[in-house]
């Protein structure tokens, strides 16, 4: 059985119930879905979708960080908006940080996402 590890960080917003902030199994690390919380204060941050946006990949950076990798090891994105409205715009933050490594993705609009936020992102990495 290849070996499982949790993956924390102060960097990142703790889990707001039962799961890890990432889970590595051999070289391919799951992160779970982000959202726009300030991991200093454990707030939304307000703003645009862009702000959001921002807030998420900052917030998925630290848990790629913390497993070792960064954004250039991401091999698949789901996205979750809270309406394809925010596509463009949350788009644009994207492609900043996710479009050299042009990852697999799936965007998908919810009919509700934790704290009612805008936007979630969940990505898989590979070493």
């Amino acid at each position: 059985m290849t070996a499982r590890s949790r993956i924390q960080t102060p960097n990142a917003p703790a889990a707001i119930g039962p799961y890890s902030q990432a889970v590595l199994v051999g070289d391919t690390l799951y992160c779970s879905g982000q959202i726009p919380l300030d991991p200093s204060t454990m707030e939304l941050v307000s703003g645009t979708i862009a702000d959001e946006t921002e807030r998420v990949c900052q917030n998925l950076a630290a848990v790629l960080e913390a497993g070792g990798m960064d954004f250039s090891h991401v091999v698949s994105c789901n996205v979750y908006l809270s309406d394809m409205a925010h596509f463009a715009e949350m788009n644009g933050v994207y492609d900043r940080y996710f479009g050299a490594s042009l990852p697999a993705r799936a965007t998908v609009a919810v009919a509700g996402l934790p704290k009612s936020v805008r936007v979630e992102i969940a990505c898989v990495a590979v070493r």
